[in-house]
């Protein structure tokens, strides 16, 4: 997590630049427009998930979407990578915040438009989405047009801010569907993994009915689940 008042910064560090998901689940509806595009592939659905993970936590989580609903699995990466020092990336990113910065990713996204649901993992940093999240969005904005986008996020119990509000500023013709919240203990300079053991067998089981959840209403999502299991 990345705080802009200086006062609060302190209190940051010790929360940890990144939430750490465990069991407690909040779900948010973001559903802007609750009738997507059809699937570019009605019969077999492609899906893609886009994560930005410092801790491994994020990645976890990612891979555990993978693994009910296939597809392919991108870890962003910027141009230039942030500091290894917490602190020196808590200033960075704050700096980037105010001035509204995205910095460039190393990514590469070829044929984005061939995916029918795009699921984006991040962690919660100064309230809102991190500057790289904005990046992909911004980026891809233009082939993400219509195109069902389905959030989930981690964090240390502070909540997830501004990050839905913005996933409609940077990526205004996206369909936005049902998230998923995954809160959990506090981390130290966002530097201990938790998502192991009991904790990740319940964040499993959460990431699972959350799918069911939107499967029930999309039926591309649906056919994702089904496809993936015959597999």
């Amino acid at each position: 997590m990345f705080a802009s008042m200086r006062f609060i910064l302190l209190f940051v560090s010790a929360i940890g630049l990144m939430g750490c998901p465990s069991t407690e689940k909040s779900q948010a509806v973001q559903n802007m427009n609750p009738s997507p595009n059809p699937p570019v592939n009605a019969d077999n659905p492609k899906a893609l998930i886009v994560y930005l993970s410092r801790t491994k936590n994020t990645e976890a989580l990612a891979k555990m979407v993978q693994e009910q609903v296939g597809g392919d699995l991108v870890a962003l990466a910027l141009q230039t990578p942030y500091p290894k020092n917490y602190q020196a990336i808590v200033r960075q990113v704050d700096q980037e915040n105010q001035d509204g910065y995205l910095p460039p990713l190393k990514n590469q996204i070829a044929d984005i438009g061939q995916y029918d649901v795009i699921f984006v993992g991040f962690p919660t940093w100064d309230m809102q989405l991190p500057p790289p999240i904005k990046s992909f969005l911004n980026q891809y904005q233009a082939d993400l047009n219509g195109k069902m986008i389905v959030p989930f996020n981690n964090n240390a119990g502070y909540g997830m801010g501004q990050s839905l509000a913005q996933f409609n500023q940077y990526c205004r013709g996206c369909q936005i569907m049902q998230s998923i919240e995954l809160r959990g203990g506090i981390e130290r300079d966002g530097i201990l993994f938790v998502m192991k053991g009991e904790r990740a067998n319940q964040a499993k089981n959460e990431i699972a009915q959350w799918l069911q959840d939107l499967s029930a209403n999309y039926s591309v999502v649906q056919q994702l689940l089904q496809n993936h299991a015959k597999n």
